[in-house]
């Protein structure tokens, strides 16, 4: 997902450049400005924590744009490419490493787990609205 901050910032479309570039493929994407109900949804993991009220509302904050990724090891890879929670610990060539500073504002998240993954999905997509297809770079990428 690209947050409100990449949102506001124009960074959506460097950031789906680079998932796609890496050989990812996207099967779902679509604008979303998040509501309290799927801001609590997607972020209950933290609910007792003193930051809770704050991930709610900057996840409401503005418009953000989640997607389904595809591929190989797809969540370590993006993962990795995402970078660190924390900018300061983000390595350079990552997203948060080149366009972060601050760990309130770092402009993407991606699931951490297959369930995690899977839990997410659901909050923002039907299945109706996720696309089965091969891209033609596919045998390029993968062996």
């Amino acid at each position: 997902m690209v947050k409100p901050d990449g949102v506001q910032r124009g960074m959506v479309g460097e950031i789906i450049s680079r998932i796609e570039q890496r050989g990812l493929k996207i099967v779902g994407l679509k604008a979303v400005w998040v509501d309290d109900k799927t801001a609590m949804e997607h972020y209950k993991e933290h609910a007792n924590k003193p930051f809770f009220s704050d991930l709610v509302n900057y996840i409401k904050s503005g418009p953000s744009i989640p997607m389904v990724i595809e591929g190989r090891d797809a969540i370590t890879i993006l993962r990795k490419m995402v970078g660190a929670t924390n900018p300061e610990e983000a390595q350079v060539g990552t997203i948060r490493g080149d366009f972060c500073i601050d760990v309130g504002r770092n402009i993407v998240h991606a699931s951490d787990s297959p369930e995690s993954a899977k839990m997410e999905i659901s909050i923002y997509f039907d299945e109706s609205e996720l696309m089965d297809y091969t891209r033609i770079d596919e045998k390029w990428v993968f062996e």
